[in-house]
């Protein structure tokens, strides 16, 4: 199963530290085992059902424990119904090979 989640804290974090409440949600994931990856606007996560689901709540819940007054969570989940479906890197692997072409040296 895939899933995206993106997190938005109010406040994103604090005066000394910007996204503090977001990177708390993001230590979590970092925490979990599974294979993440963080990109600018959400992180995808992969694994099992039984691991992402309580994952996802955990995620959101990290921001109000950091100390975020209030929080919307925005989840994106895919998953087949065999359970053998494609990973993110799978995915992703054939756009990232465009993109790196197209920079600038």
């Amino acid at each position: 199963m895939l899933a995206e989640i993106q997190v938005l804290p109010q406040p994103a974090g604090t005066p000394q530290a910007r996204y503090a409440h977001v990177d708390a949600a993001i230590a979590v994931i970092e925490r979990c085992g599974l294979r993440y990856e963080v990109h600018a606007l959400g992180t995808v996560v992969e694994g099992p059902p039984d691991r992402l689901w309580p994952l996802l709540r955990q995620v959101h819940e990290a921001t109000l424990a950091a100390g975020a007054s209030a929080t919307a969570t925005v989840v994106k989940v895919y998953q087949t119904a065999g359970g053998d479906g494609p990973g993110s890197s799978d995915l992703v692997a054939p756009f990232r090979l465009r993109a790196d072409q197209g920079r600038d040296p």
